[in-house]
């Protein structure tokens, strides 16, 4: 696994998707909805109050029978979620992730979050890195020539 920074290997010019702990479960699945992603960051100005998923909202919301109009982000968000600094590895990420089952997890300088890391992400990393050790290895073993890419024909 590389020793690629979370910051700005993996993550790069990420915008954040915020909202207070005030709005509704309503709001959050709106806007997850909008920009096509699966978890929000619950925040009151740069402070990093929690962590809402696709998950939080099917177990905590729906099979609840809580009503999204009316229930705060609040009262459903996974509170102080673990996070990691910028300057942590992708490795580092992906085991504290595997290790809770994590899907996201959040970026944070001093309780300020500055960026969300998806498994997705980790994922491409991952594919990158095994990529990049292939191409190496066939490099070495039969020159530079050689590819093991499958040809049509």
């Amino acid at each position: 696994m590389p020793t690629r920074r979370l910051m700005p290997d993996v993550i790069k010019n990420q915008e954040l998707t915020c909202l207070p702990p005030g709005a509704t479960v309503r709001d959050a699945a709106t806007l997850m909805a909008e920009k096509r992603i699966a978890a929000v960051l619950v925040t009151e100005g740069r402070t990093l109050k929690g962590i809402v998923t696709e998950r939080d909202m099917t177990t905590r919301v729906v099979a609840a029978g809580l009503d999204p109009d009316t229930t705060p982000l609040s009262s459903v968000m996974t509170a102080d979620p673990d996070t990691l600094e910028p300057s942590a590895t992708a490795l580092a990420a992906l085991d504290l992730m595997e290790r809770h089952h994590y899907r996201h997890l959040p970026i944070a300088v001093d309780g300020e979050v500055v960026g969300m890391v998806s498994i997705r992400d980790l994922f491409a990393v991952v594919r990158t890195h095994l990529e990049d050790e292939l191409r190496s290895r066939e490099a070495y073993m039969f020159g530079s020539g050689y590819s093991a890419e499958a040809t049509v024909g």
